[in-house]
């Protein structure tokens, strides 16, 4: 495997060396496999969540793989004053290139009627308010860095939506509002930086199987393998290819939106459960 990676970025111009990445949501899902598998283009590392345990065993993991630099910091983006003061601290530092907005999370599947609304609020403030508070700063700062008239010293940010987000189902309510709310941020990120050199990309998985299930259903095994049950979902890895094809490109190049589901689904509803893994 490691050769057949290291063959790929024989032929591949590598857009990333260098590259400041901060990564929220980093200790689990695609944000632990996306950190992991950037390690092979030579970029520094912000790496960001709840569980500070978790990321000291994931830097020190990443550590034996490079010699870049890996910063980790603990952060709950649903704290407004956290995040603000933790942004702060890191651009006084090193400058942000590539925000990879990855922290989010679903949490039950009661109907609209019978939600429960700390569930509703907890989504709220991760997937929506999470979102505007880490962006806002880094942002900034990325208008600031572009304002410097380099156009190849272009920025990038990866919002993760969700196929939910253009499509909602049964049960879905709540999380389905937050992340087409993300995908309505995301085309106003792109209409706010027209004629800057910063990129913005809402990446829209279907179903990943990841923590993600365990999450909604507060660690029921059961229900949580059940979602996958009859087909070969999409997995980390999957997701992690799509996001570092998408910022290892040209400056002049801005992929702007990418659904990606598993072959066996086409949207929420259309799912074949009957293609076994």
């Amino acid at each position: 495997m490691c050769r057949l990676l290291t063959n790929r970025l024989n032929f591949m111009k590598n857009y990333l060396k260098n590259k400041n990445i901060f990564i929220s949501g980093a200790t689990s899902g695609i944000g632990e496999k996306l950190a992991m598998d950037l390690i092979d283009y030579d970029v520094n590392l912000i790496l960001v969540a709840r569980n500070y345990k978790k990321l000291e065993n994931l830097k020190q993991s990443l550590g034996k793989k490079t010699n870049n630099k890996i910063s980790i910091f603990k952060l709950d983006v649903r704290h407004k004053k956290n995040v603000t003061t933790t942004i702060a601290q890191i651009l006084e530092k090193q400058p942000i290139d590539i925000l990879i907005n990855n922290a989010g999370l679903a949490l039950g599947i009661a109907k609209i009627y019978a939600g429960d609304m700390d569930n509703w609020d907890n989504m709220i403030d991760t997937n929506i308010k999470g979102l505007l508070y880490v962006s806002r700063p880094i942002i900034k700062h990325m208008v600031a860095k572009s304002n410097e008239n380099d156009k190849n010293n272009c920025s990038h940010i990866i919002n993760l939506g969700s196929v939910a987000g253009k499509i909602s189902y049964p049960g879905g309510n709540v999380y389905c509002a937050t992340k087409a709310a993300v995908h309505s941020i995301t085309d106003s990120m792109n209409a706010d930086l027209f004629a800057t050199n910063i990129k913005v990309t809402t990446i829209a998985p279907g179903a990943v199987e990841t923590n993600f299930s365990k999450i909604r259903f507060k660690g029921d095994d059961k229900k949580a393998d059940g979602v996958y049950d009859g087909f070969q979902p999409l997995v980390a890895e999957d997701i992690s290819n799509v996001i570092i094809n998408t910022i290892n490109t040209p400056p002049h190049v801005n992929i702007q939106y990418i659904d990606i589901m598993p072959t066996a689904q086409r949207n929420p509803y259309l799912l074949d459960k009957n293609n076994i893994k």
